[in-house]
């Protein structure tokens, strides 16, 4: 798949948008991107950029479990990693969260465990993952591709979709939809603004979103292209 690189001021302007604001605008063009019990392990810390993705397999009896990649991640980028939501071994730890922040990795999401919890909080690296087990994945999992189309919690992420997650969740923008959601999103945001103005002066909730046409902004449309 071609390299796709968003321009920097799409990605820096949803940094300034929050999960469900962004879950919102995705919603309105009739798609699920949510990644269903992929939580934050770094209470507090928030991971926004776009999708180096990591396909994990089995490994054979014998074969050596080789994951050299972290390398070769862009600066800014998210480490995405399809691990088949397997809860017997890690996929991630503090050494590569280490070499990732050095780096200038944004975060990593994994479907799947990973361990030494405490140092990679220590780090404030953020990081999102099925669960979290100390049980090693050397000469349990292999490193099978990167950058190719992967599912992580049922949600097919291509390289280069923007992944953003925080306290709440995590969740991907096709790359093809970002500007066009990042759009909805800060209409969304707006609109919950004027909102709580309203509530703040008294409104009733019913009313302050029948006059701002709340439910109308979070209608499932059809996607385009």
């Amino acid at each position: 798949m071609e390299n796709r690189i968003l321009p920097p001021e799409i990605i820096e302007a949803f940094k300034e948008l929050d999960t469900s604001e962004v879950a919102d605008a995705v919603n309105r063009f009739g798609i699920n991107t949510g990644m269903f019990g992929i939580k934050s392990v770094v209470p507090g810390t928030k991971l926004c950029g776009q999708a180096f993705t990591c396909l994990f397999g089995v490994c054979a009896a014998g074969q050596e479990g080789k994951m050299d990649y972290l390398d070769d991640v862009p600066a800014g980028h998210v480490v995405v990693i399809d691990n088949d939501g397997r809860l017997d071994y890690s996929c991630w730890g503090d050494l590569m969260s280490r070499v990732a922040m050095r780096n200038g990795v944004n975060g990593t999401v994994a479907d799947g465990i990973v361990r030494d919890v405490n140092d990679i909080r220590e780090m404030k690296y953020p990081t999102f993952a099925r669960a979290t087990h100390m049980w090693t994945g050397k000469m349990h999992s292999y490193l099978e591709a990167v950058q190719v189309p992967i599912r992580i919690a049922g949600v097919k992420v291509n390289p280069g979709d923007l992944i953003i997650g925080d306290d709440t969740g995590v969740l991907s923008v096709p790359f093809e939809l970002a500007e066009k959601v990042l759009e909805a999103a800060q209409e969304i945001r707006e609109r919950e603004k004027v909102i709580e103005g309203f509530i703040q002066q008294g409104m009733r909730l019913d009313e302050a979103r029948e006059a701002t046409g709340y439910y109308f902004l979070q209608e499932a449309k059809k996607a385009q292209k």
